[in-house]
């Protein structure tokens, strides 16, 4: 591919100012390049298949859960996912960059910033929001988790000891405790109580458990999602 071809730009649905904002800042860069916009949740992996995007700009609200990001990053991988989002804390931030994300800023991001994170993600980058240190005070690197360090992330979250994650991955109990060190230390915390007291993006739960919590709510009452906008 010629360098100096534009960055191809895929925009998600956002609400209409913020929408109407980022095309516009876009449409600015001769460098970046729209490819399609206000894509509906559903429709980005259809639209992402058709055009092969080098970045896709995403509303962390809209996400089903945070492993959304690492389902997207392995369907796509020539894509580079830019989160934007509503008062993201550093931990939120700290997993969505751990799943695979290249970028997370604030809705009210800077034009410059959110340029500076499509341009990085481009080349391959990840920004790393400020402040984001392991348990020894060392400013963490390499937030990216393994495809196993994922697994173990989602079952870790829903309150599952070393022992049943060793049976339902089949590793050993230990490799599941270092898979755990290596998590915690990537997401900038302790302990398995600092995870499950991490924030979620959503009420639903992580992809992992969606199937156990769909039959408790069938047994109780429905849940309404939480629209994406007026």
């Amino acid at each position: 591919m010629d360098k100096r071809s534009p960055i191809t730009v895929v925009i998600a649905r956002f609400e209409d100012l913020l929408a109407l904002g980022l095309r516009t800042l876009l449409a600015e860069d001769p460098s970046l390049s729209i490819v399609a916009h206000d894509v509906e949740p559903e429709r980005i992996s259809v639209v992402l298949r058709a055009h092969r995007p080098r970045v896709l700009i995403l509303d962390v609200g809209a996400l089903r859960d945070f492993a959304q990001v690492r389902e997207l990053r392995a369907r796509h991988p020539d894509t580079r996912l830019v989160l934007l989002g509503e008062r993201l804390s550093t931990p939120e931030a700290t997993q969505l960059l751990a799943f695979g994300s290249s970028a997370c800023l604030a809705k009210d991001a800077q034009a410059r910033d959110v340029r500076n994170a499509i341009h990085l993600a481009a080349r391959g980058l990840q920004l790393m929001p400020l402040g984001v240190e392991d348990a020894n005070g060392a400013s963490v690197r390499d937030s990216s988790l393994t495809q196993r360090e994922g697994d173990v992330l989602l079952l870790l979250r829903e309150g599952r000891t070393n022992a049943q994650i060793a049976l339902a991955l089949q590793i050993g109990v230990e490799t599941v405790r270092s898979h755990a060190r290596h998590i915690y230390r990537k997401l900038g915390i302790t302990s398995r109580r600092d995870l499950i007291a991490l924030p979620a993006p959503s009420a639903e739960p992580p992809a992992a458990a969606v199937a156990r919590s769909a039959r408790r709510r069938a047994a109780s009452r429905p849940v309404t999602r939480r629209p994406l906008h007026d």
